[in-house]
C-alpha cells in the first residue's frame, strides 16, 4: 500500500511523541526503527485503517516492553500476555476481562500468531453488554520483546504457532474461538473466561478479585 505526504507526517509527528515519552529510556533511532517495524507488520498484515494512530500505539505498545524486557523500566505489577490465532476474540476477551478486574494491579497485553483485520461485531456488542468496551482495541502481531516482558504467557488455541521462550510460565486455556458464534455463544465464552480470569487474578495478587 503507498502511503500519502500526510500519513507520513503523521508517522513523524508519532515518532516525536514517543520520543518525548520515552526520553532517557528509548533511543530517537530505536523509536523510528520501532515505528518502521511496526508499519511493516501492519502493511504485510493488510491492517490499512488509520494507519498513523494504529503504528502509533502498536509502537508505543512495544517499546513498552521492550523497556521493562531490558530492564530499562521497573515493572510494578505482573505481566501477562494473551496470545490467540487471530488476536480478534479470545486474547482480546481475555485481556480486557483480566485489566478490567485487576483494576491496576494486573498489567495485560494480547497478540495473535496470524492476526484478523477487525475484531467480530459479536465480540465487540457482547464486551459492551458486560461493561467493558473493546471498540478502542485492534488486532497485531506477537512480537519478541512482548513476550520476554511478560511474566505469565497465556495461550489460546494458536498451537503450535504460539511463542515460547525458555524461563517463561505458560497456560494454556481451552476456549472456543467466539468468530462466527452466536450471540448467545459469546456470552458464554466470556463467562468462561471470566472464571479462568478470577482464578489467575486470586493467584497473581494473593487475594480474592470480586
Amino acid at each position: 500500500m503507498e502511503l500519502d505526504e500526510e500519513t507520513w507526517g503523521r508517522l513523524e509527528r508519532a515518532i516525536e511523541v514517543l520520543a518525548e515519552e520515552f526520553a532517557g529510556i528509548v533511543s530517537r533511532d530505536t523509536i523510528r526503527r520501532y515505528i518502521d517495524d511496526s508499519l511493516d507488520r501492519w502493511l504485510d498484515a493488510r491492517l490499512t485503517l488509520h494507519v498513523p494512530l494504529l503504528v502509533h500505539r502498536f509502537a508505543r505498545q512495544r517499546l513498552r516492553a521492550l523497556a521493562q524486557a531490558e530492564g530499562w523500566a521497573a515493572k510494578t505489577v505482573p505481566e501477562v500476555l494473551f496470545v490467540c490465532e487471530r488476536n480478534a476474540g479470545r486474547s482480546q476477551i481475555a485481556a480486557a476481562v483480566v485489566d478490567h478486574r485487576a483494576e491496576g494491579r494486573v498489567h495485560v497485553r494480547s497478540a495473535g500468531t496470524a492476526p484478523a483485520d477487525r475484531i467480530p461485531l459479536t465480540v465487540l456488542d457482547v464486551m459492551a453488554e458486560a461493561g467493558i468496551p473493546l471498540a478502542r482495541e485492534f488486532p497485531k502481531p506477537f512480537t519478541d520483546e512482548v513476550v520476554r516482558a511478560a511474566d505469565i504467557v497465556v495461550t489460546m488455541g494458536c498451537g503450535e504457532a504460539c511463542p515460547v521462550l525458555p524461563g517463561k510460565r505458560y497456560l494454556d486455556w481451552d476456549v472456543a474461538d467466539p468468530d462466527g458464534r452466536s450471540h448467545r455463544e459469546v456470552q458464554e465464552i466470556v463467562q468462561e473466561i471470566d472464571l479462568l480470569a478470577r482464578d489467575l487474578l486470586d493467584e497473581l495478587v494473593r487475594q480474592p478479585v470480586g
